[in-house]
């Protein structure tokens, strides 16, 4: 089913008899979930753009590539550096709007200006009713209420099917550099980077990548730019001699996950303390880790059919396994967030027919 309009999509969720799997371009799909396949690509196109007001409203079946070119004619972008999964998970196909929002697709940048939901302004959705939902609007402003913006964010389709969303923009950098450091162990490098990332040097990126180096990205003015980044190397002078590197072309590699994607086995996805990292990626037996947000973030690569979270036990934080075979993808809720999880699903799904099962409900 591929509705085109927003009351079309909203008269198929109330018509349906059984479970509805969402699916945008399928490009950053993980989990798996049984249904009627509900394709969102045919709720296309950009409604507003505001250069001057730095706003953009859009459809949620909106290709990515179509409304990053659009931005940058005007030299704008999205805020959030939004990772591209095509190569990491092995898919074809093209990214939309509402699917990035749905994950709550953040990247590397995320430690400067947020996560997807941070630069969201407002959203429509059809919820498991079939009821249209409107939340915040087509400007930036405060609002009350349930903060419905940021709960779509990352819901995965379990809450309701998107269908707009709208929002706030920043120019693109004049310029940018990354610095490297290399040869530091897994733990120098988080000291690194929360270091730099502590500093006042406006840092937009700090990655770690055993075995090739340490990253650290300054974006902005040309002589700011140059400023900050000699600034920096100075303050990290205690973890060796950074090499500066003009550009910022390395980090589409980091933001895609690029080291995993012509290698076999499973990738988990873990959120944690910075701190905690290095420890937790000693005990994981991956075959390959990739670190960032500063360490908040590890990509690791592991033999087929471990599950990742019963070597480690418990541990502050989540993991979440993006590519492989087994069922569980998501981190099981403790039992005080699953009953929040579970009193939102019965208000916003109360049939359970959005991607039912794929995050525990």
């Amino acid at each position: 089913m591929r509705p085109a309009t927003e009351a079309e999509l909203a008269q198929i969720i109330r018509d349906a008899t059984g479970p509805l799997v969402v699916r945008g371009g399928g490009t950053r799909t993980i989990g798996q979930c049984d249904g009627t396949v509900l394709h969102t690509g045919g709720l296309s196109g950009v409604e507003l753009y505001e250069p001057g007001a730095l706003t953009l409203v859009a459809r949620a079946g909106t290709p990515l590539a179509e409304v990053e070119a659009l931005l940058a004619k005007e030299n704008q972008r999205l805020p959030f550096e939004v990772p591209d999964m095509r190569g990491l998970l092995g898919r074809r196909g093209e990214s939309t709007l509402g699917g990035v929002v749905a994950a709550n697709a953040s990247g590397p940048r995320r430690v400067q200006v947020g996560a997807c939901r941070d630069s969201m302004i407002g959203v429509r959705f059809v919820d498991g009713r079939g009821s249209v939902i409107k939340n915040g609007g087509r400007v930036m402003k405060n609002v009350t209420g349930y903060d419905l913006v940021k709960l779509l964010a990352g819901s995965w389709g379990t809450l309701g099917v998107i269908t707009e969303v709208s929002f706030k923009l920043l120019p693109l950098p004049e310029a940018g550099a990354t610095l490297i450091l290399s040869g530091l162990s897994d733990a120098q490098a988080v000291a690194a980077m929360s270091a730099a990332l502590g500093s006042p040097f406006e840092v937009s990126g700090a990655a770690h990548w055993p075995g090739q180096g340490t990253f650290l990205r300054i974006e902005g003015f040309s002589a700011s730019v140059a400023y900050r980044a000699d600034r920096l190397r100075a303050h990290l002078a205690a973890y060796g001699v950074a090499e500066v590197e003009p550009g910022t072309a390395r980090w589409a590699a980091i933001r895609d996950v690029a080291p995993f994607h012509a290698r076999t086995g499973d990738v988990w996805r873990l959120s944690v303390k910075p701190s905690d990292a290095p420890g937790l990626a000693a005990r994981m037996g991956a075959e390959a880790v990739l670190y960032d947000w500063g360490g908040g973030l590890i990509w690791a690569l592991v033999a087929p059919g471990n599950d990742l979270r019963a070597r480690l036990g418990a541990f502050a934080g989540h993991a979440s396994r993006v590519r492989g075979d087994a069922k569980g993808a998501f981190q099981p809720e403790p039992a005080g967030v699953a009953a929040l999880t579970a009193g939102l699903r019965a208000q916003f799904d109360p049939r359970r027919i959005l991607n039912t099962g794929l995050m525990g409900a």
